[in-house]
C-alpha cells in the first residue's frame, strides 16, 4: 500500500453477494467554542434557533459550535436523508447506499456511486429503501464512471434532502460520521475523523477506472457503504463514500480505518450537470502520459492539438512535478489532480523539461464528454 500522495488502487465499498469491486490541509482549530442549539426541520432541514433549548416534534435539535460532534443528534437528522439501494440483474445483484439530493412535490433525485448501479444499466431493477422501511423503484438519470458518480430518480416527492456542505473548508482532524448500509444493514452510522485530504485514489477495473482526489477518513466504511454520506458536525454532506483500502489480495475485507470519499464540491458539479442534461463533462489538459514510466512519474509523450497544454507551449517529454503547489509523483496523481477541477479552470503546472531545466506554465483546461 502506498501513501504520501501516491495513488492507491482501492476496492469499491459495494456489496454484491461476493464482494466486488500528500494531502495538504490546515490543522483543526482546537480553541474552545460555545455551542448553540438549533432546530432542523425534518422535511426541509431548514435551521432555526431553539430559543428555549428545545424543538417541536417535527424538528430535530442539533448542537452547533461545540468541539466534538453530537453523533446522536446528527444521526437523527441525517439518517432519513440516506437510503439503501438494491440492484437486481439476471446474473445477480448487490446493495449500496445513496443520499437524497433534491426533491419536489412529485419526485426526488438520489446520488450514489456509478459502481453501485452500473450492472443495471441495460437490464435489471433498482430499488430504493428509505429509513422508514418503505421501498420504491428507481431509474438512472445519468452516470459518470470516471468520477464514480450516478444520479437516480424516484417518483416520490417531499423527501428530506441532505444538507450540502463545503468540502473545501474541511480540515484534517475534523470529526465526521459515515452513514449508509454496509452489508445491506440500513441506517448504519459510524464515527471518525478526517485523516487526510487530497489523497489520490484510483478504483475500479482497467476498463472502468475512477480517479478521486479523495477525503480519507477512519470512520468505518465497509462494502455496502458506497454512495452513502460522509457528514460534518452540522450534518452536512462533505463527501460521497466510495472506496476502502484492504490488506487482502484476492477479495474484500472489512474496514481497516482507510476509507475514501469523493469530495462533495467535486461530485456536485458532475451531479448538477447530470440532473440538467443527463450527461456530464470532464476537464482535459490535452496531454498523453507515458505508460512505461507511469508508476514513477507523469511524463508527457504526446500533446492533443489545440488543447490547453499545446496552447501554453508545453514541450513533449516534459515531466509534471506539481499542479497548483500539489506534488505530482506519477501519472495517476496527475490525472486525479486534473480531474478535481472544473473545465475552463486555469492551473499552474511546474514541469521538468527534457533538458533538465524547470519551467512553470499556466494551462487552461478544456472540456470533454465524460464516459
Amino acid at each position: 500500500m502506498k501513501f504520501k500522495g501516491t495513488p492507491m488502487k482501492v476496492t469499491a465499498a459495494f456489496f454484491a453477494g461476493i464482494f466486488i469491486a500528500g494531502g495538504v490541509a490546515t490543522a483543526a482549530n482546537n480553541s474552545t467554542v460555545s455551542s448553540v442549539i438549533v432546530c432542523a426541520d425534518n422535511r426541509t432541514q431548514a435551521l432555526t434557533l431553539a430559543k428555549t433549548g428545545t424543538c417541536p416534534a417535527n424538528k430535530t435539535a442539533i448542537e452547533i459550535g461545540s468541539n466534538s460532534i453530537n453523533a446522536k443528534s446528527i444521526s437523527a437528522l441525517v439518517t432519513p436523508s440516506v437510503v439503501s439501494i438494491s440492484v437486481r440483474t439476471a446474473t445477480g445483484g448487490g446493495t449500496g447506499s445513496g443520499s437524497i439530493y433534491k426533491t419536489n412535490a412529485t419526485s426526488s433525485y438520489i446520488i450514489t456511486n456509478n459502481h453501485v448501479i452500473e450492472s443495471a444499466l441495460t437490464s435489471g431493477t433498482i430499488k430504493v429503501e428509505f429509513a422508514d422501511g418503505s421501498e420504491i423503484a428507481a431509474t438512472i438519470v445519468g452516470r459518470d464512471r470516471m468520477y464514480d458518480v450516478a444520479v437516480l430518480l424516484v417518483k416520490k416527492g417531499n423527501l428530506p434532502a441532505i444538507a450540502l456542505g463545503d468540502s473545501s473548508k474541511v480540515s484534517v482532524g475534523d470529526e465526521v460520521l459515515a452513514i449508509g448500509s454496509p452489508l445491506g444493514l440500513a441506517n448504519t452510522v459510524t464515527q471518525g475523523i478526517i485523516s487526510a485530504l487530497n489523497r489520490p485514489v484510483t478504483a475500479g477495473t482497467t476498463d472502468s477506472t475512477s480517479y478521486v482526489n479523495a477525503i480519507q477518513t477512519d470512520a468505518a466504511i465497509n462494502p455496502g457503504n458506497s454512495g452513502g454520506a460522509l457528514v460534518d458536525a452540522q450534518g452536512r454532506i462533505i463527501g460521497v463514500n466510495s472506496a476502502i483500502a484492504t490488506l487482502t489480495s484476492g477479495g474484500t475485507s472489512g474496514s481497516i480505518g482507510l476509507g475514501f470519499s469523493i469530495p462533495i464540491n467535486e461530485a456536485r458539479r458532475v451531479i448538477d450537470e447530470i440532473i440538467a442534461t443527463g450527461k456530464s463533462t470532464r476537464p482535459v489538459m490535452g496531454v498523453i502520459f507515458d505508460d512505461v514510466t507511469a508508476d514513477t512519474q507523469a511524463k508527457i509523450i504526446q500533446l492533443t492539438p489545440n488543447e490547453g497544454a499545446e496552447k501554453a507551449g508545453v514541450i513533449v517529454g516534459s515531466i509534471i512535478k506539481s499542479i497548483d503547489g500539489a506534488k505530482i509523483s506519477n501519472r495517476d496523481a496527475a490525472i486525479v489532480k486534473i480531474r478535481s477541477y472544473a473545465p475552463g479552470s486555469v492551473i499552474t503546472v511546474v514541469m521538468t523539461l527534457p533538458d533538465g531545466s524547470s519551467k512553470t506554465y499556466k494551462v487552461t483546461l478544456g472540456t470533454a464528454p465524460a464516459v
